[in-house]
């Protein structure tokens, strides 16, 4: 089998299952924890062989990559919620939840692609409780704890009872919202950081230095990961390039900055040593509060329970997803009894709440992936072939993370910039995956070159941009109520996405709707993958 072919061969596969999942675990059982012990039927098999897909190179490339992205989430977010908080919950919270949460997920869980870490979503809804404490004059801590340890028990009853099979009724509709506002916030984020050394009276050599890194680290990731396609060197050579490539950038860009050392650059937040940022005690005061005031936790902890269960399960769903070609099953129920027992567990200590990281989970499945370009009748894209499917990058990552702490004085050489350049990097990489941004593309693209994709061929023009439209406002919708006073009913909005969807039944046809709403289009070229080899 020569080289080239040998990349495009899917890993073979651990005897006992097929080719691909027969149930995708989202349905109800009516037996108390029956999708549960469905998730332990179908993913204990291949246990042994999570940790055999972990001995390659594309391992440590995925795992070296998401370490810096992890460390890099944690630190920003840890810093955003410390923030919120006036410091009550900070980056050494953080990063211990993120190191500590994601090993015993990656032990635990049914999904290990999925990558636990901070949100958006979750650090807005952390400075709006912190916000109603202080009009309320009860003490923050206490009530977090109290609002985590009860929705962490409500998270652990859902996963008894099947709940996670409701998100039978998301769509790619909502999925594609809801992964778009995540790779947003980022790409903001991350362009705002940058920008505002040319806003604020910095040095003017501080502000081109930092706009040189976090660009220079973008364009390098981006085109050393697309280097697999280039005609040039080796194939060998251009695999490990392209594998390699944001770990690469990082290093360059902080080598970069090393040498421009005479500048003035912001480096990464990381604390000089393991304590609480207030230097608080680990553990929280529960009995701080009176007795009404812990049950009247139980209010806002139900709006962090749906916060909390639609950010995993969508995220999931997303790693999930048909085009991806996992093949050892989903463990949805499994994964969510994971995360409401750390949920719990961290209250006590009021650590941040930590579920599946969308940007960072995408990417994680994206990098152990390998990808095959397709040529569609005349459009060229790629496509994944096979993905490497293990634990022992999500562990790696967050034993790292957890290692961090022993060498700041390395860590500490990277600056901000260059992560805020690889925040730029993952939020795009995001996007460009997503058939909602896509079609967005369609707006300024000359009709007579839209690419004939499932969609194309079956939907008239004018009815793909009104289906877009309605994306993108509902997009536009919960981005402005995240930012506002009433932000604490933003995941009640995230879950009107689903009726939503069903309305659209009045304006479109079932057999539109099918195809804008299509799980994957990769069915209608699967025959060009792998033609060659079915004879």
């Amino acid at each position: 089998m020569s080289e080239s072919s040998s990349r495009s061969t899917p890993p073979s596969a651990p005897a006992g299952f097929a080719p691909t999942p027969v149930d995708d675990g989202l349905r109800f059982t009516g037996r108390f924890a029956g999708g549960l012990l469905g998730d332990l039927r179908r993913r204990l098999p291949h246990y042994g062989g999570d940790f055999k897909q972990g001995l390659h190179p594309k391992v440590l490339a995925s795992t070296i990559f998401l370490f810096f992205a992890c460390l890099a989430n944690a630190i920003a977010f840890g810093g955003l919620t410390g923030l919120v908080t006036d410091g009550a919950i900070g980056t050494v919270e953080m990063i211990v939840a993120t190191a500590a949460g994601g090993i015993v997920f990656a032990l635990l869980s049914g999904q290990p692609l999925t990558l636990l870490g901070g949100t958006g979503p979750i650090v807005v809804f952390t400075g709006l409780l912190y916000t109603s404490c202080r009009q309320l004059e009860l003490p923050f801590l206490p009530v977090y704890a109290w609002t985590g340890i009860w929705s962490g028990l409500l998270l652990v009853v859902l996963a008894l009872t099947d709940a996670s099979a409701w998100m039978r009724h998301f769509t790619r509709f909502t999925d594609e919202i809801f992964a778009s506002l995540i790779a947003v916030i980022f790409i903001v984020e991350a362009v705002r950081s940058l920008a505002a050394p040319f806003l604020e009276s910095s040095r003017p050599d501080t502000a081109l230095l930092t706009l040189i890194l976090g660009l220079g680290t973008f364009v390098l990731s981006r085109g050393m990961r697309s280097f697999q396609r280039s005609r040039y060197l080796w194939r060998t050579v251009r695999d490990f390039i392209s594998d390699f490539g944001p770990a690469i950038a990082i290093a360059l860009m902080t080598a970069f900055a090393v040498v421009e050392s005479a500048v003035p650059m912001p480096a990464s937040k990381i604390p000089e040593q393991v304590e609480t940022t207030t230097g608080r005690p680990w553990l929280v005061d529960l009995w701080e509060l009176p007795t009404w005031a812990i049950l009247a936790s139980i209010g806002p902890a139900l709006m962090a329970t749906i916060l909390l269960f639609l950010d995993q399960n969508i995220t999931t769903r997303l790693v999930n997803a048909r085009g991806n070609r996992l093949r050892k099953g989903a463990g949805f129920h499994l994964d969510l009894l994971v995360v409401g027992a750390i949920t719990i567990a961290f209250s006590f200590a009021a650590l941040p709440w930590i579920v599946a990281a969308t940007v960072h989970s995408l990417n994680h499945v994206k990098s152990l992936a390998t990808m095959r370009a397709v040529d569609e009748r005349g459009e060229k894209h790629e496509t994944i072939v096979s993905v490497r499917e293990n634990r022992i990058s999500p562990l790696l990552i967050h034993v790292l993370i957890a290692c961090s702490v022993l060498i700041l004085p390395l860590i500490k050489l990277i600056p901000m910039a260059v992560l805020f350049g690889l925040f730029l990097f993952m939020g795009f990489t995001t996007l460009g995956g997503n058939q909602f941004f896509d079609r967005v593309t369609l707006w300024v693209t000359d009709p007579e070159l839209y690419p004939r994709s499932h969609y194309t061929r079956i939907v008239s023009h004018l009815r793909i941009h009104l289906y877009t439209i309605i994306q993108a406002v509902a997009l536009a919708a919960l981005w402005v109520l995240k930012a506002s006073s009433i932000g604490i009913l933003f995941p009640v909005l995230i879950a009107l996405l689903v009726p939503l969807r069903l309305l659209l039944g009045r304006w479109f046809t079932a057999a539109e709707l099918a195809a804008l709403d299509a799980e994957e289009a990769a069915e209608e070229f699967e025959g060009e993958l792998f033609g060659d080899a079915r004879g």
